[in-house]
């Protein structure tokens, strides 16, 4: 039985086709992204089956599970059989997977080069729909002593307070700075905005002692690296 067209519900299927079912008799991984989604939101509409449902949903975002983590609810209210509980159900599900992959990181790791960045803040901005910029403050071994987030704006940009990255630097008695911001947008060219505010911040820690090791821009498949690329 091919359940992806199927338009009955979940209960009048085969038991073997039904994913809460599949899902205690062979295990979480067995199922498909569709179905997994299926589970959460319970059904679909008349015309559909809710892994149906699911199916169309994900082939609309190229079954990219970040993007779904991006939709809010009006929009997955656009769906026929997507109500606002079930939006809310599936932007929980995800926020849980996104805060357990935060979890996975090291806590107070060692930088000994960009993508050890990369690794950290990854999980924090990768699929953001705004910009954010954060700041990992480090001390002379090059280990994170704390990382905060400075400011959060739209998709095209967000204001950075230097005054406040240095009030934390010597709460923290850090002496080293990792800047980081993501692009929404995707681009991994660093704008003159970008490269003004890595000046100015670079200028502030001089007169404290205070080191801009690298700015990293962040996006969701990849990275640019001020230091790698020659620019700091």
């Amino acid at each position: 039985m091919s359940y992806f067209n199927s338009k009955f519900s979940i209960k009048e299927w085969s038991e073997a086709d039904r994913p809460r079912e599949k899902l205690v008799a062979k295990g979480k991984k067995t199922l498909t992204d569709a179905e997994l989604m299926a589970i959460l939101i319970g059904s679909g509409n008349r015309d559909e089956s809710a892994v149906s449902l699911s199916k169309r949903i994900l082939a609309d975002i190229d079954n990219n599970l970040n993007e779904l983590s991006r939709l809010g609810i009006s929009q997955l209210l656009k769906y026929k059989g997507i109500g606002e509980a079930k939006s809310i159900s599936v932007i929980a599900a995800l926020e849980l997977g996104r805060r357990q992959g935060l979890q996975q990181v090291v806590a107070n790791p060692f930088i000994t080069s960009s993508s050890d960045v990369f690794s950290i803040m990854h999980p924090l901005l990768g699929d953001l729909s705004h910009e954010e910029f954060w700041v990992l403050f480090l001390n002379n071994s090059n280990k994170v002593l704390n990382k905060k987030m400075i400011s959060s704006g739209g998709q095209t940009g967000t204001v950075v307070d230097l005054r406040l990255i240095f009030k934390i630097a010597l709460e923290f008695s850090s002496i080293a700075l990792i800047l980081c911001h993501n692009h929404p947008s995707g681009s991994l060219v660093p704008s003159g905005a970008d490269k003004q505010v890595t000046k100015d911040i670079r200028k502030g820690g001089e007169t404290l002692n205070i080191k801009v090791l690298d700015h990293i821009i962040i996006t969701e498949k990849n990275y640019f690296s001020f230091a790698d690329e020659g620019l700091m």
